[in-house]
């Protein structure tokens, strides 16, 4: 044991790697092919796609192909982008509520008064956490500008460009709630409590994309808050993350038009290989989503 550290694996060259995926019983028609991928993959991160088709005794299901799992990734990838571009427009719709409805009612450094926000509040951290990020963009132009022009007064709206989505939904949490209630009505029609949770749960599933993780066969952390007029229970797959991202999504014909299109075209581009059920939907997933 050297430097303290416990022992860990030693690494495998790119020919160590195939031999073992062959070992556990993975058909490698095209051998370039797969040591192109693993030079440009990290092993580490496709082992968990491979373990999907895992069985007793550490051997892959009978018929598992490096080809198909990799279609599994490439799948994975694609959903996870157009998952963040879905995601994206959440997050630039509930900016522009929160600060709006924000700096009409206290101010436009309303946000600086601690008096503004719920009694669990930290302000002091939430000052400090403004203050990081006023110094780690520097170099925007955003931020060059209100230092010039206004001696680094940043109005909600401008500052609140700079938050993370994390940050922006426990901007959210930390409201009173009579204003979370008047936004949670304004901008989505739910209630409040449900969007203060579902606004966690999603920016749990921006990191997870983000972040590269895999979504196929795989759960998430946290079960959404029941929504009042859904009958069937939520869990933690990934479909019910997307149930309730698409009762915070903006726009209802964008939602059908696009983002419901693309997946439905995805799902079907790569239908011979997925599993529906290791993504949580069901078979009417189209007609509830639409």
């Amino acid at each position: 044991m050297a430097n303290g550290y416990k022992s860990v694996k030693n690494p495998a060259t790119i020919k160590a790697q195939l031999e073992k995926l062959k070992s556990r019983g993975c058909i490698i028609e095209d051998e370039d092919r797969a040591r192109f991928v693993l030079e440009n993959i990290n092993y580490y991160r496709l082992v968990h796609y491979f373990s999907v088709f895992l069985e007793n005794k550490g051997r892959y299901r009978k018929g598992t192909t490096f080809d198909n799992v990799m279609r599994i990734y490439d799948f994975d990838r694609l959903l996870r982008s157009l998952l963040l571009t879905a995601l994206e427009e959440v997050e630039i719709s509930l900016r522009a509520h929160v600060s709006n409805y924000h700096a009409l009612k206290y101010g436009a450094l309303g946000y600086l008064n601690d008096s503004c926000f719920d009694v669990h509040h930290n302000h002091k951290f939430f000052t400090s956490k403004i203050d990081r990020l006023v110094e780690s963009n520097t170099g925007e132009e955003l931020v060059t500008h209100h230092m010039r022009k206004y001696g680094g007064a940043f109005p909600l709206w401008v500052i609140m460009e700079l938050f993370s989505f994390g940050m922006l939904n426990t901007f959210y949490s930390d409201l009173k709630t009579d204003d979370k209630k008047a936004i949670a009505d304004k901008a989505f029609g739910i209630p409040y409590r449900c969007v203060e949770d579902w606004l966690h749960r999603l920016s749990d599933l921006r990191n997870m994309c983000a972040h590269y993780n895999r979504l196929y066969a795989n759960s998430m952390e946290n079960i959404p808050k029941q929504p009042p007029d859904y009958d069937r229970p939520l869990t933690d797959s990934l479909y019910d993350h997307i149930i309730i991202l698409k009762r915070l999504y903006p726009r209802d014909d964008t939602w059908r038009n696009t983002f419901v299109m693309r997946l439905e075209m995805l799902i079907m581009e790569y239908d011979d290989v997925i599993e529906l059920e290791h993504i949580g939907f069901p078979e009417n997933w189209r007609e509830e989503l639409a």
